[in-house]
């Protein structure tokens, strides 16, 4: 069975951190059996435009590329064919973990110019095979802020090991009822309860009691 915190938080109300979740949902017999936070492995990437886009002096290949991050400036040697003056793309400063090269990245100097941090592909943060150029976004996304909060990708994905009697778990509300029970907050009404239709109509069938 899997869902996410937010999916979770739909039908639980709850402060609890994700590790308090995980441990409670082990506690009561729903062994977590993984947990994928993409938001945590993208912490360090954000969204910045590119300003300015020049050849580099010594390579026909790379451009030294102006790159804003919000509150500042920076400046990036790259190779991507599709770096250019206007481009909203997602950047990595030098101590950020990049994932689909398996590398920390360093302050570098690239030919003989000084490289603050990488414009990135797809293939950099892990989310497809594609590295043919930097990632493009939307040219209204806000610069400086979080990659994987603007992308939907900083909702935790948990994973929980079902035994066979535990089918009222199959389904996140079930899950969010045992949390509850367990004291890690409170169930919220399901969706659409407040516009149910009251239980209450005329029986088919007739009774009679005949007393002695």
């Amino acid at each position: 069975m899997k869902f996410t915190l937010g999916w979770l938080k739909e039908h639980l109300d709850t402060e609890a951190s994700l590790d308090d979740i995980c441990r409670t949902l082990t506690m009561i017999g729903l062994e977590v059996d993984g947990v994928v936070d993409r938001g945590a492995r993208l912490a360090g990437f954000t969204v910045a435009r590119v300003i300015a886009a020049t050849p580099h002096p010594n390579a026909d290949r790379l451009k030294v590329c102006t790159v804003d991050l919000g509150d500042h400036e920076v400046q990036v040697v790259c190779g991507a064919p599709n770096a250019r003056e206007g481009l909203v793309g997602v950047f990595a400063p030098p101590g950020t973990y990049i994932p689909g090269s398996d590398f920390t990245l360093k302050d570098a100097e690239i030919r003989g110019v000084k490289s603050e941090g990488m414009l990135c592909s797809e293939r950099e943060l892990e989310l497809s095979d594609s590295h043919d150029g930097i990632i493009e976004l939307s040219a209204d996304s806000p610069i400086g802020a979080p990659y994987a909060k603007i992308a939907g990708l900083d909702d935790p994905i948990i994973e929980v090991g079902l035994t066979p009697n535990r089918g009222d778990c199959a389904g996140v509300r079930g899950i969010a009822r045992d949390l509850a029970a367990a004291g890690l907050g409170a169930l919220k009404r399901a969706p659409g309860w407040d516009h149910a239709v009251p239980a209450a109509f005329e029986s088919p069938v007739k009774v009679r009691i005949d007393l002695p």
